[in-house]
């Protein structure tokens, strides 16, 4: 016999129609911060940042193409990486059935890391996408975005990420760290001064402007998988490291 509550479908039905009304004010709430966000400031771009794409190199307003809008991932891919983090791999996974959309409704999309095109050109490969991905090594675009630190950055313990200074170190100590850092060709350090975000920008008149950035939980709305997982019996069920790329899971 199952350990969790049971009941009657009488009484399944007065608990869900008591959850839906919980429901409906979260979708509330996600509307009115969906609207927040679009309030805030834009705030210019005035650095020049280049990115090689496979069309060859770009400025950052070149990302937009024709659209007016555009959305990026910061992908954690570093230059001493042999292949993308597999947690951001798992999120890029959904990225393929949304990119024709927003394109199609004046939303550019790109995934951004540091690696060499070359090295994301072969994992894009590996990984069967064909979303847009743009390099941005000899950038300072990642670390002006707050989703690269530098070693000394690293070793000071205090970090930007999040809107606030978080000490990355103690996560260098982690079982799951290690395992994610060695399944990604480097070492804990490396690995964690490399974060995972997304940013939004707009091109108006020629100008390019930040106006949204995320970061850690900030993205799980992103992740269609978590979706689905929040929905199931035993919801995210994280109790150790589960993901793995869609190309190492043991079959069935």
């Amino acid at each position: 016999m199952t350990d969790h509550k049971t009941g009657t479908p009488e009484e399944w039905l007065a608990a869900r129609l008591e959850l839906l009304e919980a429901e409906k004010e979260l979708t509330r709430r996600g509307d009115e911060l969906a609207r927040r966000r679009q309030e805030l400031p834009w705030v210019p771009v005035e650095k020049e940042y280049r990115f090689d794409t496979d069309e060859g190199t770009a400025s950052l307003a070149e990302l937009f193409g024709r659209r007016s809008q555009l959305l990026i991932y910061h992908f954690m891919f570093g230059p001493d990486y042999t292949a993308g983090c597999p947690s951001c791999s798992a999120i890029a996974d959904g990225f393929d059935g949304s990119v024709v959309h927003l394109t199609n409704h004046d939303v550019a999309f790109y995934a951004v890391s540091r690696a060499p095109l070359t090295k994301l050109q072969a994992y894009k490969q590996r990984m069967g996408w064909s979303f847009p991905w743009a390099s941005s090594f000899e950038s300072d675009f990642n670390h002006d975005f707050h989703v690269t630190h530098t070693e000394e950055e690293w070793r000071s313990g205090a970090t930007e990420y999040n809107y606030r200074d978080v000490d990355f170190r103690p996560a260098g100590q982690s079982p799951l760290v290690a395992e994610f850092a060695s399944r990604s060709g480097t070492d804990s350090a490396t690995y964690t001064r490399e974060g995972p975000g997304m940013s939004a920008f707009v091109l108006a008149d020629g100008v390019v402007y930040h106006t949204y950035s995320a970061y850690a939980r900030g993205l799980d709305g992103l992740w269609g998988m978590y979706q689905w997982l929040d929905r199931a019996p035993f919801g995210r069920n994280e109790s150790r490291g589960w993901r793995r790329r869609h190309d190492e899971y043991d079959s069935d």
